[in-house]
């Protein structure tokens, strides 16, 4: 079975996120977005990779932060991007 090292750096509290009402950039840019992921590490708010802009994975590339958790009502899985693994 895989393992994760990066659930270690997990807070045991998610981060504030940073725009609640929904992906940072699809708002910014007035783009749309399918379903939302919370950056576990700084509380960024992107979009999943079946959305057109795939912001969650770009804050992953763009700043290294591994872990998103959903942010959808009622999910409370993670993903770590770095292992590609459900954690």
């Amino acid at each position: 079975m895989a393992t994760c090292e990066h659930v270690r750096s997990v807070p045991v509290e998610d981060p504030a996120p940073g725009t609640p009402q929904g992906c940072q950039e699809c708002l910014e840019q007035g783009t749309r977005w399918v379903h939302l992921r919370l950056c576990l590490s700084c509380g960024h708010v992107g979009c999943c990779d079946s959305s057109p802009m795939r912001h969650a994975t770009a804050h992953y590339q763009k700043e290294g932060h591994p872990i998103v958790r959903s942010f959808e009502p009622g999910e409370d899985w993670r993903w770590c991007f770095a292992d590609e693994l459900i954690v």
